[in-house]
């Protein structure tokens, strides 16, 4: 038997409203992203899931942080930490919780797409030896991930997991926890690979206690313009995988 989720549903009543789900696509020109994957400790990566999701073998966490240069929020960079799943047959990267730069672009990312974002600093710099991402909120450093020594690879080399946004939608008068597929578009302009290297990750704030890496598996980054979709599905956090996908 396939493994599924096994977290409380309480863990999902606390995203953000999706106030504005028909809103236009935003269109976010160079772009710069940093992604990091790590495999963490099997033992607790039922317990980071819902019951409408299978979890991967082997489990991983994605840590990206993503600086935008123009939007209609503004200039704003965002980090997320996802795990790595499958709903149904699809691979999925399951937010639950991540940071933002800007409190406009916290709420406009929250109300159009359901990204359960706080406010923090949110840093990314790329150097000739290294790219560093760096995440500080309350007080200490909750994300710092590099990747070391930069090789160009082409761009269709990077892939990138759809989300699954933890949020509450409105329907037939009443407010419900769904997972918010949200899947961009990307153009890739340049792109990097090197070795991963982690140097601090608080996963409850995250959202992901239990989330412990375990061993490096990948990093890459790039420069890409990113256009921001339309939303078609969601994900039912309490029903069984191959019934939980629902049409937006």
């Amino acid at each position: 038997m396939p493994l599924v989720g096994t977290r409380e549903l309480a863990a999902f009543d606390s995203g953000p409203l999706l106030a504005e789900p028909e809103g236009e696509r935003w269109e976010l020109p160079g772009c710069s992203i940093l992604q990091v994957m790590y495999e963490i400790d099997a033992s607790a990566v039922t317990s980071l899931l819902p019951p409408a999701l299978h979890p991967t073998v082997p489990p991983t966490v994605v840590l990206t942080i993503t600086n935008v240069p123009e939007s209609p929020a503004g200039a704003f960079a965002m980090a997320e930490a996802r795990v790595a799943c499958r709903s149904g047959a699809r691979p999925r990267g399951l937010l639950i919780g991540g940071f933002c730069s800007t409190e406009q672009a916290a709420k406009m990312l929250a109300a159009r797409w359901g990204y359960p974002m706080k406010v923090g600093d949110v840093q990314l710099a790329k150097r000739y030896d290294r790219v560093v991402g760096k995440v500080e909120a309350g007080g200490s450093t909750v994300l710092e991930t590099t990747l070391l020594n930069p090789e160009p690879i082409a761009g269709n080399d990077i892939q990138y997991l759809a989300s699954l946004n933890v949020a509450k939608i409105r329907r037939d008068g009443a407010t419900l926890p769904r997972l918010v597929q949200v899947d961009p578009d990307y153009v890739f302009r340049s792109a990097d690979r090197g070795k991963p290297e982690l140097s601090a990750f608080d996963a409850p704030a995250f959202g992901l206690a239990g989330a412990i890496p375990v061993w490096p598996v990948s990093a890459s980054h790039c420069v890409a313009d990113i256009t921001m979709p339309e939303l078609r599905y969601l994900v039912d956090p309490a029903r069984p995988p191959l019934t939980s996908v629902e049409q937006f």
